[in-house]
C-alpha cells in the first residue's frame, strides 16, 4: 500500500514538474509575445505626441467633435455597458438556476436550444434587429444597443451560470424545502449569494465586451450624440483629418478611448479568474 502511494506521488510529480530548460523556453516565449504586443502600443503612444506633444490630449478633452463633447462618448458607453450587464445577469441567473435545480417539462430541450444559439453570430441578427427596432421606435436609442448586446450574450451567460449552479449541492434546497422555504426563497436566500463569484465574472465580462462592441452601435446609431467610444473613432477621423497637425490628436483620442477597457480588465482581473475557477471542482 505504501509503495503504491509513493508510485502515485511520483506520477503526480512527473505530470506537473517542469524542467529548467522548458521553463526557460516558456519565459523566452512569453517575453517575445510581450514585446510583440508592446510594439503597436508604443507606436500609438509615440504618434499621439506628434507636433504638439501632451497638448494633443488636452485638445481632445476640451474640444467638441461634431458638436459633441468628448466625455459624452464615454457616458454613452458606460450607460450601455452597465444596463446591458445588469439585464444579462438578471436573465442568466434566473435561467441558470432553473435549468440546474428545477425539474420541468422540456427542460433539456429548451436548454439545448439555448446552447444552439451560441452558433449564431452577431451579423446574422442585424437585419431582424433593425426591423424590430424600427417597428418599436427604438432605433437610435440606448435601449437598442443594450438589448442587442444582452441578447447576443445570453446563451453564453446561461451556460456559465448553469454550470456554476450545477456545482452547488442540491441538498441545500432540499433542506430548505423541508423547513418550508419556497423555490424563490431558496434562490434569493441561498443560491444567489453563493453565486456571487460567477455573477461578478459575468457582469465584468459583459461590461468589457460592451465597451469593445463596434458592430451594434454602428448599425443602430446614426446620431452623433448617441455614439459610443468605438463608433466615435470614425467621427474623430472625419473631424481631425489626416494632416500632420491633427494626426497626433487623432491618435491621442484613440489612446483615451482604450483607457476604460484597460482599467476595467486591470481591476476586475481577480474577479474574472475567481469566477472561472469557482464551481469548476465539485466537492
Amino acid at each position: 500500500m505504501r509503495k503504491k502511494k509513493e508510485k502515485d506521488y511520483e506520477l503526480e510529480q512527473d505530470l506537473f514538474a517542469i524542467s529548467k530548460a522548458n521553463r526557460r523556453v516558456m519565459i523566452a516565449f512569453l517575453i517575445i509575445m510581450l514585446v510583440l504586443w508592446c510594439v503597436p502600443i508604443y507606436s500609438l503612444l509615440k504618434d499621439s505626441l506628434k507636433v504638439h506633444g501632451i497638448e494633443n490630449y488636452w485638445y481632445v478633452l476640451t474640444n467638441e467633435v461634431n458638436g459633441v463633447p468628448f466625455y459624452q462618448y464615454f457616458v454613452n458607453s458606460i450607460i450601455n455597458a452597465v444596463f446591458a450587464s445588469a439585464l444579462l445577469v438578471l436573465i442568466c441567473s434566473f435561467s441558470g438556476f432553473a435549468f440546474s435545480k428545477i425539474e420541468f417539462a422540456g427542460r433539456k430541450v429548451i436548454y439545448n436550444l439555448v446552447l444552439m444559439c451560441l452558433a449564431i453570430s452577431g451579423p446574422i441578427l442585424i437585419i431582424p434587429f433593425f426591423y424590430i427596432y424600427k417597428t418599436a421606435h427604438l432605433y437610435n436609442t440606448h435601449l437598442a444597443i443594450i438589448l442587442s448586446e444582452c441578447l447576443i450574450t445570453i446563451p453564453f451567460g446561461v451556460l456559465m451560470m448553469k454550470n456554476f449552479f450545477d456545482g452547488l449541492p442540491t441538498e441545500l434546497m432540499e433542506s430548505a424545502n423541508v423547513d418550508g422555504a419556497s423555490i424563490q426563497r431558496c434562490f434569493f436566500s441561498i443560491y444567489l449569494p453563493l453565486a456571487k463569484p460567477a455573477i461578478i465574472n459575468l457582469a465584468v465580462l459583459q461590461i468589457m465586451w460592451s465597451f469593445q462592441d463596434f458592430l451594434f452601435p454602428l448599425m443602430f446609431l446614426t446620431k452623433d450624440k448617441a455614439y459610443t467610444t468605438t463608433v466615435a473613432v470614425n467621427a474623430f477621423k472625419g473631424a481631425y483629418g489626416m494632416t500632420p497637425q491633427n494626426l497626433g490628436r487623432y491618435n491621442a483620442a484613440l489612446v483615451l478611448i482604450s483607457i476604460p477597457s484597460i482599467l476595467i480588465f486591470t481591476f476586475a482581473q481577480k474577479f474574472i479568474v475567481n469566477g472561472i475557477t469557482s464551481g469548476a471542482v465539485k466537492e
